[in-house]
């Protein structure tokens, strides 16, 4: 899978959020689980409103697949907030495994 080889994943969060674990280690079982165990991603603190608009960050945890957010909602305007993602049990504050390895698949 070289496209997975080159592939970016950063995952964008602020200061003490609650779900910056369960965030990163979803993130890490959904890549093994889809066989790719080579593929690294960086966790980066979004620390003031300047670098959450730069980033286009729409609250924490976001993740970023070769800079796309692939969550994103049209409209949503950038802020240092927590996020909620819809999921098939309600909402929370981290998308589903199926969700994450949708998105995933799709960036391959």
């Amino acid at each position: 899978m070289s496209n997975a080889q080159a592939m970016k994943i950063e995952l964008l969060v602020v200061p003490d959020c609650p779900n910056t674990r369960l965030a990163a280690d979803r993130l890490r079982q959904t890549l093994d689980g889809l066989g790719l165990h080579d593929v690294t991603f960086q966790t980066h603190t979004v620390a003031d409103q300047a670098e959450a608009e730069a980033a286009h960050f729409a609250g924490s945890p976001t993740f970023l697949i070769d800079g796309r957010d692939p969550f994103a909602e049209p409209g949503r305007a950038a802020g240092l907030t927590c996020r909620v993602y819809a999921t098939p049990d309600g909402l929370t504050g981290v998308p589903a495994t199926d969700q994450l390895r949708q998105a995933l698949s799709n960036a391959l």
